[in-house]
């Protein structure tokens, strides 16, 4: 594999970032088949790239932001753009609400009155209908005070849930069509790393609460459906689709890291996904017969601050970073038995999947040593949503 990506980009300098379509196409096909045919829905924020968006062939995607869920309506990237986190964002309802386009496409996503109070405020009282969708609290609470899961939604049970769907559907100007529910519990904590007691407390934990939340999702979703027409039930990530599908409530399935491979997504043992997403770093300094220095290159990842979150070496040989440094913003020291020479490259791979687009303009796409294709990623085309 880095041999290939070494011969297709021979004629670049690095940094530089390459998408392995090889990869990257059978992480596709893998998720489908993990999915038994229940649909997905393509989380944007796990790919940041258009030309990678419309590869995955997801007619429906999961944005990360109203502005970019406005850009894919204009764009005609997607025809059904859920906006996965709530919106504060004034100017844009004011964009969706004058847009006809847009209100047909773009779904909202709302968990709270004081949501739909705000959109009015923004907008003006009269506007015309625009999609919602409630998000529904996954987290599991084994015991009073104990929170296994993501701090999202306070819609937790049928009856919160009933009364929002309730205040929703009598609200002028709000049309319920989906309820989301996102179990980062499962989706999102790997159970095959180390140590392996660990990994025995993970798989139980993650066990027990996909039957608490199979359970309490169906007696949501029948609550909701006594008052809306629901379109869509939304649920998972690329860590839960094998226990998500088996939830006769849901309806489509969130999921976008499996498609590139980070290293976060290693350590699982219901999907190996084939790393598809590297980048290049030069040598540009050999303190010794062990160690060298690379040029730049400290993409750490969001999220708690810990080993887990830094770029990896992904080869020549067994470099690893230095525990006194890790990776730095001008330069990231490595070590390991056999150290490239001065100019040549390293391959790192990032932690999470969309986050590496964020410091590159472009993605170069390769296969069987040959550069296919160079294509922008949403930095390159000058968007910034996060």
């Amino acid at each position: 594999m880095i041999s290939d990506w070494d011969r297709a980009t021979a004629d670049l300098d690095p940094p530089f970032a390459v998408v392995d379509l090889d990869a990257f196409d059978a992480n596709r096909d893998d998720l489908l088949v993990r999915a038994a045919g229940l649909p997905i829905r393509l989380a944007t924020k796990s790919v940041r790239c258009r030309a990678l968006i419309e590869r995955a062939g997801a007619g429906r995607l999961m944005g990360y932001s109203l502005r970019e869920a406005l850009w894919h309506a204009e764009l005609g990237t997607g025809d059904d753009v859920l906006v996965g986190y709530p919106t504060v964002d004034r100017a844009a309802l004011r964009r969706l609400a004058a847009d006809e386009r847009a209100r047909a496409v773009v779904t909202l996503m709302v968990d709270a009155v004081e949501h739909l109070d705000l959109v009015d405020d923004a907008v003006g009282a009269h506007h015309p209908a625009l999609r919602v969708c409630l998000d529904l609290d996954a987290a599991w609470r084994p015991l009073p005070g104990l929170h296994v899961g993501a701090r999202r939604s306070p819609v937790r049970t049928p009856d919160d849930a009933r009364r929002l769907a309730r205040a929703i559907t009598a609200r002028p100007g709000f049309r319920l069509v989906g309820l989301m529910a996102y179990e980062g519990q499962i989706a999102g904590v790997p159970d095959a790393t180390s140590p392996r007691p660990r990994d025995a407390a993970v798989r139980w934990m993650q066990a027990r609460s996909a039957r608490e939340l199979a359970a309490r999702r169906g007696a949501v979703v029948r609550a909701v459906r006594e008052v809306a027409d629901l379109e869509f039930v939304n649920g998972g990530g690329s860590g839960s689709v094998e226990t998500t599908r088996a939830d006769p409530s849901v309806t489509e399935i969130a999921a976008g890291s499996a498609l590139i491979g980070s290293t976060l997504f290693d350590g699982y043992t219901r999907m190996h996904p084939r790393p598809a997403v590297a980048y290049a770093l030069p040598v540009v300094r050999r303190p010794d017969a062990r160690h060298a220095t690379l040029a730049g290159g400290g993409w750490v990842a969001s999220g708690p601050a810990a080993a887990s979150r830094l770029p990896t070496p992904f080869g020549p040989g067994d470099l690893v970073l230095t525990g006194t440094e890790g990776a730095g913003e001008v330069q990231t020291p490595v070590r390991g038995r056999r150290v490239p020479a001065l100019g040549e490259r390293v391959w790192m791979r990032h932690a999470k999947a969309g986050e590496l687009a964020e410091h590159v303009t472009e993605y170069h796409l390769v296969r069987d040593g040959e550069l296919v294709r160079t294509v922008p990623t949403y930095r390159g085309e000058g968007k910034a949503f996060g």
